[in-house]
């Protein structure tokens, strides 16, 4: 190869590099100056506010998205388990907002029962997480049909309408539990040992083992992250809904993966930030807003997220090659 070509490539790399570092705050940039130009009103104090309490449960998704993808993996049973949380939290047929920290717990404590089983499957079975959550999502679906007979009952604590949709100083509260959720999960993942195991994992899970780092336990341990974070943002998303069904969270599990890829999370493992996830949910959001308000049907969003997916794949194989 001639020094002009790998001066060349040099310089593709740089601006792959530079690409990857600025692409989401300037995406989201863009997206907030064309949705601005097409309805004035979307910068008001009350639009934003409303984005923020709409982005918040899907971005709690993601965050535990991000630990799972960043191990090779996926989650497809989130939806299906947010759902299944929902229905959980009306069983307790609470009145008294007394019961919302046992709700909590309780919905914590199953939805980490999800994650390990989840985690055992791929780790200590060998099969896919395509597979293995798969089957976890049919399975949450049917004991959650069985349970409500197709019709959900029960009540909730009105305290959960304000987990939902409540403001504090004009911020939403939900908006207020993500930040201290990612918080904490960006200390863990960027400044852990933890984190460096997820990182190391990801990159190649037979060096971790080479070097010391038990994989599977870490791998385990992000598939119950993930399964955790799914199960508060059920319960933070029937309370912003008002209501319970079988399809609370219904899409979640895709628009989680679209989310994290276009925060830069690699579909391959090991790379990306939780940051990049979480404004890649904003973008996201955004993205469906805009489509609402230039009037196109919903079938839209379907389209863009799978494009999306496409276009994030075939920017990762380039890196991956190399």
């Amino acid at each position: 190869m001639s020094e002009i070509s790998i001066n060349a490539k040099n310089e593709a790399d740089k601006l792959l590099l530079y690409f990857r570092v600025f692409a989401v705050p300037i995406a989201l940039i863009i997206l907030i100056a064309v949705a601005a130009a097409i309805q004035p009103s979307f910068l008001s104090i009350k639009n934003i506010q409303d984005i923020l309490t709409q982005t918040a449960p899907l971005a709690l998704v993601v965050l535990g998205q991000t630990f799972v993808i960043l191990v090779r993996g996926l989650d497809l049973s989130v939806a299906s388990l947010m759902a299944s949380i929902a229905v959980l939290a009306t069983a307790f047929d609470a009145v008294s907002n007394a019961m919302i920290p046992v709700i909590f717990i309780t919905a914590i404590v199953c939805s980490a029962g999800v994650g390990l089983i989840n985690g055992l499957l791929v780790t200590k079975r060998n099969v896919s997480p395509f597979l293995a959550t798969l089957a976890m999502m049919i399975v949450l679906q049917g004991i959650r049909f069985y349970y409500t007979q197709g019709a959900p009952s029960g009540s909730l604590p009105e305290g959960f309408r304000v987990l939902g949709t409540g403001r504090f100083f004009g911020i939403p509260v939900n908006v207020m539990a993500f930040v201290l959720c990612i918080c904490s999960l960006g200390w863990l993942l960027h400044k852990s040992s933890f984190g460096r195991k997820v990182y190391i994992t990801g990159g190649n899970p037979k060096s971790a083992n080479l070097v010391g780092i038990q994989a599977d336990r870490v791998i385990i341990a992000c598939y119950v992250i993930c399964s955790v974070m799914a199960g508060i943002a059920g319960l933070f998303l029937v309370g912003f809904i008002g209501t319970v069904d079988n399809w609370v969270g219904r899409g979640y599990e895709l628009d989680s993966i679209v989310a994290c890829v276009i925060g830069g999370i690699a579909l391959t493992g090991g790379k990306g930030t939780i940051w990049g996830a979480a404004a890649g949910a904003l973008i996201l959001i955004l993205i469906f807003n805009i489509v609402i308000i230039l009037g196109f049907p919903v079938q839209a969003q379907m389209i863009i997220k799978g494009i999306i997916i496409i276009l994030a794949a075939a920017l990762f194989v380039k890196s991956i090659r190399d």
